[in-house]
């Protein structure tokens, strides 16, 4: 972004939770247009001192990880929809000129066959996914309610190097070079579509800048694959036996498919996946395996 914006000015505002490392900043914390900030979006004053400085809000920020949200949702409702509310505020009182919601796919729910589009219907099934949809509904009302400049993108699943290691991808290569075995749920056979990082970063650049105010715009690189496919190319990048696979119980209301239809933001605004689903996801095997080697790999993103 900085590369790409010379002029702007980037305030970085992330708690740094358990799946933060401030390291993934190196390559532009000292450039003079880029500020970061240690702090939680629900803080409202923190919030407000720095939306006072800014044009634009992009919320990256949320907590993520379905089977935490399982255990315990409050975090998830407290920086996923609180947060989000507290965000909404800030934009509507210093009159920003956009604000992104950066959303996900799960809201929809799954489904057996098609692919979901921007007008589906939101059915989420774990708390996670509620909350984001929780978030995804502000924005709408405050978009109804307030005219703001509001958008929101719906990506699929992300894969690429830096992500914290209880992403099943990651995860599992963890514990696949501690020589462990790797739970694979239920059967195997829950299907996501994977979007390399960098292409979703291309996406919500040009949302950003090109999207129409008011719209939802889905991101997919119709890569749909089976986690137990997705298993098995990890054992064979790693040369290692499909006896490593340990099949578990099922987790409570797994989806089944995840497919979203990103023909919107195609035709619009002319978007296309760039990265080859299988040099990327050898590039991003390689550099966890690094990561493993020089131990540190429970550091992600």
């Amino acid at each position: 972004m900085l590369g790409k914006y010379p002029d702007y000015q980037i305030i970085n505002l992330d708690k740094l939770t358990y799946a933060g490392n401030l390291e993934n900043c190196n390559d532009y914390s000292q450039n003079q247009n880029y500020e970061f900030f240690e702090g939680d979006i629900s803080d409202r004053k923190l919030v407000d001192e720095l939306a006072s400085e800014v044009d634009f809000i992009l919320n990256f920020a949320a907590e993520t990880h379905v089977d935490n949200s399982i255990e315990d949702s409050a975090e998830f409702i407290q920086t996923n929809v609180v947060g989000t509310q507290v965000l909404l505020e800030a934009a509507k009182k210093h009159k920003h000129k956009k604000y992104l919601q950066i959303s996900t796919d799960e809201v929809y729910g799954d489904l057996k066959e098609g692919h979901f589009t921007e007008e589906s219907i939101l059915k989420p099934s774990s708390p996670y996914s509620a909350s984001k949809a929780g978030g995804d509904l502000l924005c709408l009302a405050y978009r109804r309610t307030y005219d703001m400049p509001i958008m929101i993108t719906r990506c699929s699943n992300n894969y690429g190097t830096h992500q914290f290691p209880e992403k099943i991808i990651p995860f599992f290569i963890q514990k696949l070079i501690k020589g462990e075995k790797v739970p694979v749920y239920g059967d195997g056979s829950n299907i996501r579509d994977w979007l390399h990082v960098t292409d979703h970063c291309r996406a919500v650049d040009l949302v950003l800048h090109k999207g129409r105010l008011g719209e939802v715009y889905n991101i997919g690189a119709s890569n749909e694959r089976p986690n137990l496919e997705i298993t098995k190319k990890l054992l064979k990048v790693l040369d290692l036996p499909e006896d490593r696979i340990e099949f578990v119980t099922d987790r409570p209301g797994h989806d089944i498919r995840y497919a979203i239809d990103a023909s919107k933001i195609k035709s619009e605004l002319g978007w296309v996946p760039q990265v080859d689903f299988e040099e990327g996801f050898e590039e991003m095997v390689k550099w966890y395996v690094m990561e493993g080697e020089r131990g540190l790999m429970n550091k992600g993103s």
